[in-house]
C-alpha cells in the first residue's frame, strides 16, 4: 500500500519511488537468470534484426522468476492502492531492460524521453499509429543505481499533466506525427536506488533510460500495468488521465476530475 504522501506525489508528480518493494532473493533469481540468458543464449539469431532491446532474454519474459517480481511481491498491493483493488490485470510477460555501458572515456550525453505506443516503423508499431495500452509503468531495478548516469530510469516530472493540457488543446491525433516536441515543466530526474525499488509512473509521464556512463550493467525488469478496462477506455484517457485510478480519484477528487 501506499500512504497518503506518496499518493499525493504520484498525483502531482506523475511518478512515485518505493524502496524494497521486492525480496532480495527474488531479485537476485531474476538478474541470476538474466546473466545465464546473456552468458548461453544471447540474443536469438531470429530476433536479431529486430528492436534489440526487446530480443535479449526472450525466453524468460514469460517465466515464473520474472513475472512474480510483480504478481507475488507488493508491487501489485501497491498498483491497486491507486488503480483499484482487483483492477490491475496479472503480469504474463516482463520487459528485461538491461542498459549496457558506454565506452571509456566517452561523453554519456543527455537523456531523451517519450511517451510509449508511438509507432517508428522499427519498434512493432507502424509509422503514425499509436495506442494508449496501459495504465502505469512499473519498473523494478534488479542491481543498485547509486548515481546518475548509470542508465538510470528517467522521468520528467509533470509532464503527465502537462500532455493532458496539450491533447485537451490540440487533440491527441497530434501523435500521430511522433513525439510532440513541447518545452516541459520539469527537467529530467536520473531515479537512483537499490536492487528491489519499484518506480510506478503513469503511462503519460515522460521516461526514458538514462546514458549508462557507469562501469556496470543496469538491471531493471518492467510491466505496463493494465487496468481491467483499458482496452474499452482507449484513447479517451489521454485526457481524462484518472480514469483508471479510482484509488487516486477518492483522495483527490476535486484535482483528478
Amino acid at each position: 500500500m501506499l500512504t497518503g504522501r506518496q499518493k499525493q506525489h504520484f498525483h502531482e508528480q506523475g511518478y512515485v519511488v518505493v524502496h524494497g518493494a521486492v525480496p532480495r532473493l527474488m531479485v537476485e533469481a531474476a538478474r541470476q537468470a538474466v546473466n545465464h540468458s546473456v552468458g548461453s543464449v544471447g540474443v536469438r539469431e531470429e530476433n536479431s534484426s529486430q528492436y534489440r532491446p526487446a530480443a535479449m532474454c526472450d525466453e524468460l519474459r514469460s517465466l515464473p522468476v520474472m513475472t512474480d517480481l510483480f504478481n507475488r511481491s507488493t508491487v501489485m498491493g501497491v498498483a491497486e492502492s491507486m488503480i483499484g483493488e482487483g483492477n490491475v490485470q496479472r503480469v504474463g510477460g516482463v520487459q528485461i531492460a538491461l542498459r549496457w555501458p558506454g565506452p571509456v572515456g566517452s561523453d554519456p550525453g543527455e537523456p531523451r524521453g517519450h511517451l510509449d505506443g508511438l509507432g517508428s516503423g522499427t519498434n512493432g508499431t507502424p509509422k503514425g499509429e499509436y495506442r494508449r495500452g496501459f495504465t502505469a509503468l512499473a519498473v523494478i531495478y534488479l542491481g543498485d543505481v547509486p548515481a546518475p548516469y548509470s542508465g538510470n530510469f528517467t522521468v520528467w516530472p509533470r509532464s503527465h499533466t502537462f500532455f493532458r493540457e496539450h491533447f485537451l488543446e490540440h487533440g491527441h491525433g497530434v501523435l500521430a506525427d511522433g513525439m510532440p516536441r513541447a518545452d516541459l515543466p520539469e527537467p529530467p530526474l536520473q531515479i537512483t536506488g537499490e536492487a528491489g525499488d519499484l518506480v510506478l509512473a503513469h503511462h503519460q509521464t515522460v521516461h526514458t533510460a538514462a546514458p549508462n556512463g557507469s562501469a556496470n550493467v543496469r538491471y531493471a525488469a518492467i510491466s505496463r500495468l493494465r487496468h481491467v478496462d483499458t482496452e474499452v477506455n482507449g484513447p479517451e484517457v489521454y485526457t481524462d488521465i484518472w480514469r483508471e485510478y479510482p484509488g487516486l480519484r477518492a483522495e483527490f477528487e476535486e484535482d483528478a476530475a
